[in-house]
């Protein structure tokens, strides 16, 4: 068993002492609860159901989807140092990231999710953009990632765990994975020479894995299409990403191959 996968019975937060990095926070909760932010900003995505959230005095409706397969997102981010109550049958994931200053909540709705058809042939996937660098946070990202059966996603191998901007920046990140049938499953490859890991693990609904360093890249199984969230955090407000210089080559390939015509999986 990897120390980076948490499989889907055996885990209920990711904390940064949880996890042994400085900023990222990741959970998922069911129904009706009370929280509060803390020292981190919060970003909440209802993978399923609607609910009503409660905070500094104010409420906001947003879900809707059946499940991640049945439409795009919606998502609230809420500034450190709020106390919310959340109300309704979602099931909603929590990203969070450590920061400094506090800022404004936002609703993001399925409208303004700008999606990307990223890759080629059976390397197509489909990028729904939730906390972008351009959104007004202080360190999270967050995106939603769906992979046809059968494709190969975050491809070629990639990491980000150098400060070398712009080509490269410092992120913690956590993937977290859904399918639509409990027999599905996916593989997830991390690999770091200078770190001394090399592993190769299978993955099914629910599970989770940390990503605090190395080359990282998925494939989803023939027969069933894979949903996985990405919560993300560093110093800064970037996504660039360095990648394995052996397969980067493939990049350039893609210019003589249609997209999968599968995605977007999701509108």
């Amino acid at each position: 068993m990897s120390e980076f996968l948490l499989k889907a019975a055996e885990w209920e937060q990711v904390t940064p002492e949880s996890a042994g990095w400085r900023y990222l926070f990741f959970g998922v909760r069911n129904g009706s609860f009370s929280s509060e932010t803390g020292d981190a900003e919060v970003a909440l995505v209802p993978l399923s159901g609607n609910c009503r959230v409660e905070a500094d005095g104010r409420p906001w409706e947003l879900g809707g989807r059946d499940s991640v397969f049945d439409g795009m997102p919606w998502a609230l981010y809420l500034p450190r140092d709020t106390v919310y109550r959340v109300e309704g049958d979602a099931e909603i994931a929590i990203c969070g990231a450590r920061c400094e200053r506090r800022r404004e909540p936002v609703l993001v709705t399925p409208e303004e999710v700008e999606i990307e058809v990223r890759g080629a042939g059976n390397a197509t996937r489909q990028i729904n953009h939730i906390v972008k660098p351009e959104f007004a946070a202080e360190r999270l990202l967050v995106v939603e990632v769906f992979t046809p059966s059968g494709n190969w996603s975050s491809y070629p191998p990639h990491k980000h765990d150098e400060d070398n901007p712009p080509g490269e920046v410092v992120l913690e990140e956590v993937y977290y994975y859904r399918t639509q049938r409990p027999e599905a499953f996916a593989v997830q490859r991390l690999y770091s020479s200078r770190h001394g890991v090399d592993d190769t693990v299978t993955v099914r609904d629910g599970d989770l894995m940390l990503v605090p360093y190395g080359y990282h890249t998925t494939a989803a199984a023939h027969g069933y299409d894979l949903y996985y969230l990405n919560a993300l955090a560093g110093d800064r407000r970037s996504m660039a990403a360095a990648d394995d210089p052996d397969l980067a080559w493939i990049r350039r390939a893609w210019a003589d191959i249609e997209p999968d015509p599968r995605v977007p999986l999701v509108r």
